[in-house]
């Protein structure tokens, strides 16, 4: 009797963890299989603001003489240093061409693969922080519209890495990145507002320092390669600054609490057990 009373108790003990268990192996199966979900919505968030950046009408004229007022700006502010950056950048062919290839594909590839780390890691995030990236690509639509901008390339004194030292395909041809993109969607910079995008939703997430340290160093050394190829002013980068602060609003409307706010994310270990009770 002792025996049987001993084993029940053990059950007792261990039987009501089982669906807990379950549960999280079945959360994790599930982002783990769904990692699929999330580039597909990055890859059409994406090609949608791509079709819609260069559908925008292209004012040569006000272009121009816009990027000739941001020069004025950054000189009266100190801060117009493109083009020594651009100069030194152009004289180091090896450096050069690893930034052309950093300025095509990292703010692609990174903001991915941060999005999945996202869903496999934090999926309780998922959902606030992509409303985010959505708004704040609707933010620089706008941009782009009101206030179009040739970038320092196409402006006298800039060289134009991509076409001294190329990459694959179009892009190392004259006039043929121009031709497939609107180029004077310069104003805000998404390459810097998808980066600290990513800096962001890594220092607050992410538990090791030199992780974070690389987040930090992201957006940094993208500034250098947006300046140094000679594709935007700082003051684009400032744009896309307050374009991501748009998003990061917005969703803050739309889900009513900061992406990154606990109460507004339980933990999946604050839910309740299929018998009604808290977990222990």
């Amino acid at each position: 009797m002792a025996v049987r009373t001993e084993s029940r108790d053990v059950g007792a003990s261990v039987g009501p963890s089982e669906p807990g268990r379950h549960r999280r192996r079945h959360r994790a199966a599930t982002a783990r299989l769904q990692w699929w979900h999330e580039v597909l919505l990055i890859a059409v968030g994406y090609a949608i603001y791509t079709v819609i950046r260069n559908v925008v009408p292209r004012h040569h004229d006000r272009a121009i003489q816009n990027a000739i007022d941001i020069e004025r700006w950054e000189r009266d502010l100190g801060i117009l240093r493109e083009h020594g950056i651009n100069t030194w950048l152009a004289a180091h062919h090896s450096i050069a061409v690893v930034a052309n290839y950093w300025y095509a594909t990292a703010h692609f590839v990174v903001t991915i693969g941060v999005a999945i780390w996202i869903l496999w890691k934090h999926p309780r995030y998922a959902r606030p922080l992509r409303i985010a990236w959505y708004s704040t690509n609707l933010a620089a639509l706008v941009g782009f519209y009101f206030y179009p901008l040739a970038p320092p390339r196409l402006m006298p004194g800039f060289v134009d890495t991509i076409v001294k030292f190329g990459i694959w395909g179009s892009w190392g041809k004259e006039g043929s990145a121009d031709g497939a993109s609107n180029p004077y969607a310069a104003m805000p910079s998404m390459h810097v507002g998808w980066s600290v995008w990513c800096a962001i939703v890594i220092v607050v997430l992410a538990r090791r320092w030199w992780i974070k340290a690389l987040a930090v160093a992201y957006p940094v050394v993208t500034i250098l390669v947006i300046s140094g190829t000679a594709n935007h002013y700082f003051l684009d980068a400032v744009g896309g600054l307050v374009a991501l602060g748009i998003g990061f609003s917005v969703a803050r409307l739309i889900t009513g609490a900061w992406p990154f706010t606990p109460e507004n994310h339980p933990a999946p270990a604050e839910a309740t057990t299929e018998t009604g009770r808290s977990p222990a």
